[in-house]
């Protein structure tokens, strides 16, 4: 595979600033077949302000400062319980449900006097002593590190309380893979109307990372780089980040004050719901040696990836080309080459070793190749959103909504014949830097194309 860095005029796809709003109806069905799929007679759903992404697929109701639970139950029983500040943000909720103020759920030294305590709630809503309940944390334990004990990632009080309403352990299971399972689970798959909304906010997260790149200069703060952005106030999905040095570089932290110097290595990400972007290389306007021994055989990496991800491609097998694709040049993966994407950055991931799991329509994907060995002074990083689609999706994305669908099929052009990568049909770039990675901060219009 023969990469070259040569200057690339990225397009200016447009970025939409109406923000699309997924109907009711949507959740209400979400919840229903939920229900269903859970098979017990009651299900408890738990978010905090970290770990909001399963409560606000079913509810769009996202904790801001405490902890809330949904209980659904019996005869389409639904209950929110939310503590002092959830309740008066209750109205952004669009499933119907009744709201309870459970204030153990409220931060210290505010008022506790005015609601019942949690084993109470359980009880008058109708949970008894024999009861099943289905427990969904923020995530599941995987078969290698399984306990001898059931797991529930939630905090324990939450099981205690149940234990007691219901008389023991016994009734209690772990239904969170019921959502976030990466191919069986009711969130792996969204709905076009929520296909439409992931667009919007990969879209404006990756123009605003790109803004942040072409801003990058020698001698500013990592603040000013970033203050460049532009945010407009959208959910994010985790903390901006943007780090620069020429050791110890740790890629994860926020900007600082801290004066960029030419030859540092960067890194810069962060995520809206449904779309993170990230980019790492170095601050130069050029570096053969960095282009030939790093940042080409990584890219090589990344266009394996966009030519192997399609309707029905096997998780393992892509891992497995990916590996062996950046083997070639002396890397591998650090964590898995992409993943499952949703509210929340990472729901789960197909692309595992020996996974036989299947990419199907409807499944938003997250190209995220963290490369190893990264020494110090190098950075390597392009990471983008995409939804898979079959022909059926595609042509209802493309009736119902034409705007979304012809910036869609723009940037598969600019991939394949600006970067000479060919993807499939089935791969809809959502980001406004589809593919395109400029590894040297201080070229920003010198990109890595397999032209």
């Amino acid at each position: 595979m023969k990469i070259n860095w040569k200057q690339v005029k990225l397009p200016d796809f447009s970025v939409s600033d109406d923000m699309p709003r997924i109907p009711k109806e949507i959740y209400e069905a979400r919840a229903d077949e939920f229900y269903k799929q859970a098979n017990q007679k009651w299900l408890v759903v738990y978010g905090d302000r970290e770990h909001f992404a399963n409560l606000y697929y079913l509810t769009e109701f996202d904790p801001r400062f405490e902890e809330a639970i949904l209980i659904l139950g019996p005869d389409k029983s639904r209950y929110l319980l939310v503590g002092n500040e959830g309740l008066m943000y209750k109205s952004v909720m669009k499933l119907d449900a009744e709201v309870i103020l459970n204030q153990s759920f409220s931060l210290m030294g505010q008022d506790r006097s005015k609601s019942p305590k949690l084993t109470e709630i359980l009880e008058e809503i109708g949970i008894s002593k024999g009861d099943s309940i289905g427990v969904c944390g923020w995530k599941y334990a995987g078969d290698k590190t399984k306990e001898d004990f059931v797991e529930f990632y939630v905090p324990a009080f939450l099981i205690d309380c149940m234990k007691h309403v219901i008389g023991g352990a016994e009734g209690i299971v772990d239904i969170s893979s019921v959502l976030m399972h990466p191919v069986e689970g009711l969130r792996a798959y969204n709905e076009l109307e929520q296909i439409v909304a992931f667009e919007w906010a990969a879209a404006r997260a990756s123009a605003a990372l790109l803004r942040i790149v072409n801003s990058t200069k020698e001698g500013i703060s990592e603040f000013e780089a970033v203050s460049n952005m532009k945010y407009a106030g959208e959910p994010l999905t985790t903390h901006v980040m943007y780090a620069s040095g020429k050791n110890n570089l740790a890629g994860l932290r926020s900007p600082s004050s801290k004066i960029i110097e030419k030859g540092d290595a960067i890194f810069t990400a962060f995520g809206y719901r449904g779309g993170l972007s990230a980019r790492g290389g170095l601050a130069e306007t050029e570096n053969p040696q960095f282009l030939d021994e790093w940042a080409i055989p990584y890219y090589k990496g990344i266009v394996a990836w966009y030519e192997s991800v399609k309707v029905g491609s096997i998780g393992g097998e892509v891992y497995k080309h990916v590996f062996d694709v950046l083997e070639q040049g002396g890397l591998q993966p650090a964590l898995n080459p992409g993943h499952q994407t949703s509210a929340d950055e990472w729901l789960h991931s197909s692309f595992r070793p020996g996974s036989q799991e299947k990419i199907s329509s409807g499944m938003a994907i997250q190209c995220d190749i963290i490369p190893e060995p990264m020494p110090e002074g190098i950075n390597l990083n392009c990471e983008d959103s995409v939804v898979i689609a079959d022909a059926g999706l595609r042509e209802d994305i493309a009736n119902k909504y034409p705007d979304v669908w012809e910036r869609i099929k723009r940037r598969q052009d600019f991939m394949r014949n600006e970067l000479g990568i060919q993807l499939s049909d089935d791969i809809l770039p959502i980001s406004a830097t589809p593919g395109y990675y400029a590894p040297l901060f201080l070229s920003p219009d010198f990109a890595l194309t397999k032209l």
